[in-house]
């Protein structure tokens, strides 16, 4: 499950309460078309007047510097090269050379075979390295394999995996194979010494055809013990939106009123400029509040999202943008 208050005894008895919804298939079936139904057009509704709320001034160069602390710097092309990893690296460590009050991103997050480099980068400092695992992006593969995968990378330095669930088998209904899936690469995340990488359970929300399909996902994933929710991989159509997030976040309100056990969101892809990040501040806000306003319970996975607000944090500073070659092309 994931990380339980060290206070919340009563968190713990109420997750151990729930061990019956997933004893079975038709346990854990009638629990998940058991939530309540999505209304798509209040949901689409609500984060759209959410995303109209304006932020000025001091609190926008405040949220633009949170923004920048909860991007996960994100590399994940068939041609990366040590060089590129190393080389983004240090845009994490040190996004504005010319600004040393600009926050560093939250993490780095690579494929398997590139943790080792990205370690090594960003060794003592509180940059963490996150690694996709289980086959990503498609997540066809045998379970073996997906559990290799991530004790690959968990093995060199990973701090975080972003894993992928089995889509067809969840579009077939076999929620619980997809549990116990969760469960064994969550398992796969413990190191020797008793430490665990988090774990982040990526829907792909894009392919899961309905609201109520993301729900069921949300509410499967934190059962499983998902450390955070992630939409997306970033690698098809439909990627992050306001109304998609909007419902994983209310489902990780419910989950926390319910259980006591805190859940982060990753909304990932599509999200590239500071208009749209601030929308999903907002959405944050006024979801589950400031206590996920941290990067330790909210993410973006982006690439170019951080240079954009790298531009509108120098306007704010000097009034002006800055020329094309401020910012490093990634």
């Amino acid at each position: 499950m994931p990380t339980v208050p060290s206070h919340g005894k009563e968190a713990a008895e109420r997750l151990a309460a729930m061990a019956d919804v997933t004893a079975s298939d038709g346990a854990l079936r009638r629990f998940l078309h058991g939530l309540p139904g999505v209304d798509p057009v209040g949901l689409e509704g609500r984060a759209a007047a959410l995303g109209t709320r304006s932020i000025k001034t001091t609190a926008k160069a405040y949220a633009i510097d949170l923004a920048i602390s909860m991007i996960d710097l994100t590399t994940l092309e068939g041609a990366d090269t040590p060089g590129k990893v190393r080389a983004l690296c240090a845009k994490a460590l040190n996004p504005d050379p010319t600004d040393r009050t600009t926050p560093r991103t939250a993490a780095i997050c690579v494929y398997p075979d590139m943790v080792a480099t990205a370690a090594e980068a960003v060794r003592g400092s509180d940059v963490k390295v996150a690694s996709v695992a289980t086959a990503f992006p498609a997540g066809r593969a045998a379970l073996p394999v997906k559990l290799a995968d991530t004790k690959d990378a968990v093995a060199a330095g990973a701090d975080e995996v972003d894993m992928v669930i089995d889509r067809g088998a969840f579009l077939a209904g076999r929620y619980l194979k997809v549990f116990e899936e969760i469960k064994a690469v969550k398992a796969a995340c413990r190191r020797e010494d008793g430490t665990a990488a988090r774990l982040k359970v990526i829907f792909e929300t894009g392919e899961l055809s309905t609201y109520d399909n993301i729900r069921r996902a949300s509410w499967l994933g934190m059962l499983a013990g998902a450390d955070f929710i992630k939409t997306s991989t970033g690698k098809v159509a439909v990627n992050a939106t306001p109304a998609n997030t909007l419902l994983m976040l209310e489902a990780v309100r419910d989950f926390h009123a319910l259980t006591g056990v805190q859940v982060g969101v990753k909304p990932a892809g599509g999200i590239r400029t500071t208009k749209d990040a601030l929308k999903f501040l907002v959405l944050v806000n006024e979801t589950v509040g400031e206590e996920w306003l941290t990067n330790e319970w909210f993410r973006f996975g982006a690439s170019s999202l951080l240079n954009d607000l790298l531009m509108q944090r120098q306007k704010l500073s000097t009034g002006r943008y800055s020329g094309p070659d401020y910012v490093t092309v990634d």
